[in-house]
């Protein structure tokens, strides 16, 4: 088997258990000196352990790779900024950051506490920007100085986030900036020869356990492996993938597709006067595509009570 990211090195947050895991042991079954950060807390946050990183870690190198563990906080300004160096100082360069790291407190909007908002918003979306800022600063220093840079930018979205779930405005409202900043960035990296990219998983991991039935046979569980995952994120770190930036892929055990962004869809010439919108909305929305559920599919968003 080819090995795709031979000799590249590339920092997996949120890599001690699940999704990230995966990722990390991928990277390095195809070359890459991994740098395997992750707080080891609870899926709300809460707590701390280096333990799984090291773990993580430990089959890397017992596979005849490289890697080291790193428990920085990636939301915090300073922690992704000494991950960043991490690489750098450990490995001699940096090429991937795959942004995985991630936790959960779900609560319907009208229960929802101040705390609970603040703690996702920060560790998914403050945890994608910060890590990606200091990232792409080395990479502007690297292309100043007239050095190849072939950086990758690797974010994690959610279908709860592109296509919205009920009892995750918190987790949605991350995840669908996170797409967002994925195409903006995209858009301001490519002069450096940075390509940034986002996966939406579907997989059955700690954090997703309790959502939804649980797999009822072998098969099921295997569809819904996180290893699944790690496949297109492998190959979006490589060099292979530097024509691709600013998407959005749906990865799973049953799919691997394209989310495609927000697009302009039936128009009217602009009214002045609110008293004579209601017929021409009703036209809009009767022309327009419904909106996609869970699946991506469009009509699958529940229709409010009359």
């Amino acid at each position: 088997m080819s090995r795709l990211c031979e000799g590249r090195v590339a920092i997996v947050t949120g890599a001690g258990r699940g999704i990230g895991r995966e990722h990390a042991l991928s990277l390095a079954s195809h070359g890459a000196k991994v740098v395997v950060n992750d707080l080891g807390g609870n899926v709300d946050g809460s707590g701390g352990d280096l333990s799984p990183a090291q773990q993580v870690v430990e089959e890397i190198t017992a596979m005849g790779g490289e890697a080291v563990a790193n428990g920085d906080n990636v939301a915090s300004w300073e922690g992704a900024q000494r991950l960043i160096n991490a690489a750098v100082e450990t490995f001699g360069d940096l090429h991937v950051v795959v942004n995985n790291a991630g936790i959960l407190r779900d609560r319907v909007l009208v229960n929802m506490t101040e705390e609970e908002w603040d703690a996702v918003i920060a560790v998914h979306l403050k945890g994608t920007f910060a890590p990606s800022r200091w990232a792409a600063a080395y990479w502007r220093e690297q292309s100043k100085a007239g050095k190849p840079t072939d950086g990758r930018i690797i974010n994690t979205t959610s279908v709860s986030g592109i296509y919205g779930n009920p009892g995750q405005t918190n987790y949605g409202a991350a995840k669908a900036g996170i797409a967002a900043f994925t195409n903006i960035a995209a858009l301001e990296l490519s002069r450096y020869g940075v390509t940034v990219n986002a996966v939406a998983p579907v997989a059955l991991t700690r954090m997703t356990e309790g959502l939804g039935p649980a797999p009822e046979t072998d098969e099921e569980r295997e569809m819904r492996s996180p290893r699944w995952i790690a496949p297109i994120v492998t190959w979006l770190a490589s060099a292979e993938s530097a024509g691709v930036t600013g998407r959005v892929f749906e990865a799973s055990g049953q799919t691997l597709a394209i989310a495609e962004g927000w697009v302009r869809g039936p128009r009217h010439a602009p009214i002045d006067d609110p008293t004579q919108l209601g017929p021409v909305v009703q036209e809009l929305i009767a022309a327009a595509r419904p909106n996609s559920g869970m699946n991506g599919e469009p009509g699958g968003w529940p229709q409010p009570k009359s």
